[in-house]
């Protein structure tokens, strides 16, 4: 049986979404072996402004880059959540930041409130890390990427001197994902 699975990431400008999204699917793509395109639209203003990038896994060719119908969403911003929440699926997962998202749909997917950006500043240092704890959380709840393979993407993407600072983020995700309970 095939699949393809549609992760959008989305919040705004400079909380490292594009690279978040090229990440997963250099992961899913040169490191799993399976298919995968990247794409990120961005607002005007870039940091601050509104901002997202999709990622789709297939273990077929995909026919069409977009995504539309889908499976997990990952909502940095109240913005982010209102705005894209319609697309995910019934079935899906809907990973909101806890402290900057308030309000939530009314939706039949599964959702998971976690304080990403906190958990970034005050377990790794760093609010920069956030997009990789949000990473390691989508990791332990789609296990649609191997953790090594997520490891040498984002040891191949980051900046230079970053590494270690990255991986214990990714650690701190992957620790919280696995102890994750839906509201």
């Amino acid at each position: 049986m095939s699949y393809r699975y549609e992760i959008r990431l989305s919040g705004e400008g400079g909380q490292g979404l594009v690279l978040a999204g090229k990440i997963l699917a250099e992961a899913a793509a040169i490191y799993d072996d399976k298919n995968a395109t990247q794409s990120q639209s961005y607002g005007p203003e870039a940091r601050g402004g509104a901002s997202r990038s999709e990622v789709i896994i297939s273990d077929e060719e995909i026919d069409y880059p977009k995504a539309i119908n889908i499976d997990l969403l990952l909502a940095l911003t109240q913005e982010s959540c209102k705005k894209y929440h319609k697309d995910l699926k019934d079935d899906g997962i809907l990973l909101a930041d806890s402290d900057a998202v308030t309000e939530y749909p009314d939706i039949k997917s599964k959702i998971y409130k976690v304080p990403i950006i906190s958990l970034a500043k005050d377990e790794v240092g760093r609010v920069m890390v956030a997009n990789i704890v949000a990473l390691g959380i989508i990791a332990e709840l789609t296990k649609i990427v191997s953790i090594d393979a997520l490891e040498s993407a984002i040891l191949s993407r980051v900046p230079k001197g970053t590494e270690k600072l990255n991986l214990q983020a990714l650690k701190i995700g992957r620790e919280t994902g696995a102890n994750l309970i839906a509201a």
